[in-house]
């Protein structure tokens, strides 16, 4: 399960050789190119860990990290960029919310040890499987639709959390049973799966009777549909 990293920066040689280094290094990246694109990659790729540069187009640095702060679930960690190098403007970032600060220019192997350095304590909150704005995280028991959260049934989360970790795959009902039901002393209908991901689908999809993450497959069984 690759951590996700957004890098919010307008300079796009600063921004590409971030990604190609940290691409290079097993992460998966996403860009913006300021502070408006970065709230709704946000809220869609759901980053364990922001690369902020705070001079940026539309909504500044500061301004975003401060959004980001304000957000109901904010364990994200961020590091900011800047040509800044005095103490107070330092301090000014940690306390506006930063858990790192880095001055331009600087070498891209400074940047991933401050990366791996802010990811040893915060980590835990990096595992999760996010697509299109749907976000599960294993260890917290937590699935978030756009940063809100949606409350699952067991199997529900069981269900999805397969799903996720083997998108575009088509998965049958007796796949699902052996996964739910692994110790049944009875005999598990395939209605029973049925049921179960329709309930899901009332909770994840924007038009369940019309539905674009979990699709059926005729005759074969289910698929989440990552683009």
């Amino acid at each position: 399960m690759k951590q996700t990293i957004l890098v919010v920066e307008d300079d796009k040689m600063i921004r590409e050789l971030i990604k190609i280094y940290l691409t290079k290094a097993g992460y998966d990246v996403v860009e913006a190119l300021d502070g408006e694109e970065a709230k709704e990659v946000f809220l869609t790729e759901h980053p364990c860990l922001i690369i902020l540069d705070l001079m940026l187009p539309k909504l500044s640095g500061e301004e975003f990290c401060q959004w980001v702060r304000s957000q109901e679930r904010n364990e994200v960690s961020i590091i900011m960029l800047s040509a800044k190098s005095r103490t107070e403007d330092k301090i000014k970032g940690l306390k506006m919310g930063a858990d790192d600060y880095i001055v331009k220019p600087f070498e891209p192997e400074e940047l991933l040890a401050h990366i791996e350095a802010v990811l040893r304590r915060t980590g835990q909150f990096c595992q999760k499987i996010a697509y299109d704005g749907l976000c599960i995280k294993p260890r917290k028991g937590e699935v978030l639709l756009f940063d809100e959260e949606i409350k699952l049934t067991k199997h529900e989360f069981n269900i999805l959390y397969y799903f996720m970790e083997n998108p575009n795959v088509i998965i049958s009902r007796e796949n699902l049973i052996d996964q739910l039901y692994p110790y049944a002393d009875k005999l598990v209908l395939d209605r029973t799966i049925d049921a179960h991901i329709k309930k899901l689908r009332k909770k994840i999809e924007e038009d369940p009777a019309n539905p674009k993450r979990i699709i059926t497959v005729r005759g074969m069984g289910y698929k989440f549909v990552k683009e």
